[in-house]
């Protein structure tokens, strides 16, 4: 019999590539609550308009009414909770809309999640299951060596890193006060198709095309994981499939880089594909003043998921972010109508003066 998943956050980039995986290729039918938040586009899930198996519903994970009303209607088999705010510069500025969200959004889940589980009997009961999509960057910030692992302690940075950081703590308690079959993925940074163009890959792909400045922080010499979304997609169906219920799964790409290499490696791959006579853009690199408490470096040690659940990336670093930028040259559609929205590039996170 087919499941039936609820998707939170499915609008927005991991989830809506989670989406389009699992209506298309795994035929799974997909209920998608989506506040549509600036960075949530149904553009990214027009190919499934119409498709009989996909449900879209616009409204807030912290909106206690609807939160009980869909999982009464449609009785999921499990809820993927991608919905969140995430992005690092925009909590230094806002960080009021990191905690509603993240916090209190999946406090809501959570509890109208444990009544439904309760009212579940025989194998609807033992199947289900509630997976939390977090973050690296709840682990804090590593030196020039060493990998964070499941048993790393907490030590987040940011407002957002703190948001999700609380959330993972109360998906934790959940299960282990409530009983409630959960599990939790804490990822590294994702890259890939329908990337809203705040974050450094669509953000540089998109300046360079135009051969605007591009920004890099600081020195350059940030260390972060790349993850290929498609391949963080697969690690959470496997997760949802195979995982113990109460564990948390590191996924990482296995492709540390610093912030001027995956810079550098976009510039490369555009010149080749749409080179401009007599420029190089290489050359279009600025650095700017760097993020106020940027964590220095994040590397994920996956093996618990590749050992136990026998999950491994598909894709490399140099493959990976080839296809990414292929798909922004030939969808410039959806890029250019993100774009016509509210963000258009700008710095975020520079007020380090703001009153919270």
């Amino acid at each position: 019999m087919t499941q039936t998943w609820l998707v939170t956050g499915g609008a927005g980039f991991i989830g809506g590539n989670f989406i389009l995986q699992q209506v298309l290729d795994k035929k799974r039918n997909i209920i998608n609550l989506d506040k549509l938040t600036y960075a949530g586009n149904l553009d990214t899930l027009a190919q499934l308009d119409n498709n009989e198996n996909y449900t879209f519903v616009q409204g807030d994970i912290g909106d206690n009414d609807l939160v009980a009303k869909l999982i009464e209607k449609h009785q999921p088999d499990a809820i993927v909770n991608f919905a969140a705010e995430s992005h690092v510069d925009r909590s230094i500025d806002a960080p009021d809309d990191f905690i509603t969200t993240n916090i209190l959004g999946t406090f809501n889940l959570l509890k109208h999640a444990l009544n439904y589980y309760k009212s579940l009997t025989n194998d609807k009961k033992n199947n289900f299951r509630f997976l939390h999509v977090s973050t690296d960057e709840v682990y804090g910030s590593l030196g020039d060596t060493g990998l964070f692992t499941e048993t790393t302690p907490y030590s987040p940075n940011s407002p957002y890193s703190a948001s999700k950081a609380s959330s993972d703590h109360l998906v934790r308690a959940y299960h282990h006060t409530y009983g409630l079959p959960v599990l939790t993925t804490n990822c590294s940074n994702n890259y890939g198709p329908f990337q809203f163009p705040e974050k450094l890959i669509p953000l540089i792909i998109t300046k360079a095309l135009n051969f605007e400045p591009l920004p890099v922080y600081g020195d350059g010499k940030n260390v972060r994981d790349w993850l290929y979304v498609e391949d963080h997609c697969s690690a959470i169906e496997t997760v949802i499939n195979k995982g113990k219920v109460g564990e948390v799964y590191n996924v990482g790409g296995n492709e540390e880089k610093q912030n001027i290499q995956v810079v550098h490696a976009l510039c490369d791959i555009l010149d080749e594909l749409r080179p401009v006579a007599g420029k190089c853009r290489r050359d279009l690199v600025t650095y700017v003043t760097d993020r106020p408490g940027h964590d220095q470096r994040y590397a994920i040690d996956s093996s618990k998921l590749q050992n136990q659940l026998d999950w491994s990336p598909s894709e490399s670093f140099n493959s990976g972010i080839r296809k990414t930028v292929q798909w922004y040259l030939d969808n410039k559609k959806w890029s250019d109508r993100v774009l016509d929205g509210s963000y258009a590039g700008q710095r975020l996170g520079q007020d380090r003066d703001r009153e919270v």
